[in-house]
């Protein structure tokens, strides 16, 4: 009788145990595939923060590398300068003594233009290296422009190139006036370059999300891909003469400022350059 009795309570319980043991797999089951979800999340995020650490390292060691060039081109710029004003002096006297001989004025100019082209580019190493924080004061952009477009007037003439400036009235930005012209000019002349035969400059500056922009584009061939790509880098240049410091000098003018410059190709040809003066800078600065 007992025997019976006991032989029912087992067949009763085991239903029970199934079902006990069916949620226990279930949940360890939930558990595993939420285990292996974040499991791949984090290896996910190792990967993405591996990458992102790399890039910085490579950035870091750029820039250590961008510092160590800087302080040598910086010694030999001021070298190369304190003699260059000697010479400049000699090669004036020596005009005078030459003024009524045609044959070696001739000489003499070519000489010239070589002492010229050799100032500009340690104009370009000092202002690359040079170190300081934009004193910042309103500037208008339009007069900016404007001084910078009388400058090159003789130029853009010659080369028979048509100006076209839509800067808006009252476009003002907080920053270094001198460095923000250098900007500036930079560009104008990088355009001026890619146009040896003539076309068109448009400059435009607008208002937008992150900050005021001022827009120089030419009529020219464009850029290639990796020109375009590396455009901004020091002594990188597509040019027969110059430093490859013009594009370069604008970059560490506009990290000065916070903001930042961009190139692209227009859609009709030539090339559309974009410096960026943040508005956190205007606010700051007001």
């Amino acid at each position: 009788m007992a025997g019976n009795e006991l032989s029912t309570k087992d067949k009763t319980a085991l239903p029970d145990g199934n079902t006990d043991l069916e949620t226990v797999l279930a949940a360890w089951h939930a558990a595993t595939l939420r285990l292996e979800r974040t499991h791949s999340a984090l290896q996910s995020e190792v990967c993405r923060l591996t990458d992102e650490l790399e890039v910085k390292n490579r950035e870091l060691a750029r820039k250590n590398r961008l510092a160590d060039l800087g302080q040598m081109a910086s010694h030999v710029a001021h070298e190369v300068r304190n003699n260059l004003v000697p010479v400049a002096l000699y090669m004036s006297l020596l005009r005078r003594r030459l003024a009524d001989t045609p044959n070696c004025l001739e000489v003499l100019e070519k000489i010239e233009a070589g002492f010229t082209a050799l100032d500009a580019t340690v104009n370009d190493l000092l202002h690359f290296t040079v170190e300081r924080d934009p004193r910042r004061q309103p500037v208008d952009i339009g007069q900016l422009v404007e001084e910078v477009h009388a400058a090159l007037a003789p130029q853009l003439m010659a080369q028979g190139i048509t100006t076209t400036v839509d800067v808006a009235a009252g476009h003002v930005v907080a920053a270094d006036r001198d460095m923000l012209r250098r900007a500036v000019l930079n560009l104008v002349l990088n355009a001026l370059d890619a146009m040896p035969e003539g076309g068109d400059l448009i400059v435009t500056s607008y208002v937008a999300e992150e900050g005021v922009e001022l827009e120089i584009a030419d009529t020219g061939p464009g850029m290639s891909e990796e020109t375009r790509r590396r455009a901004f880098e020091p002594f990188f240049t597509t040019k027969n003469t110059g430093t490859g410091l013009g594009l370069a000098i604008v970059s560490r003018i506009a990290e000065a400022h916070h903001g930042d410059v961009r190139a692209v190709n227009c859609p009709d040809g030539g090339t559309a350059v974009t410096l960026r003066i943040p508005h956190r800078i205007l606010k700051a600065a007001a």
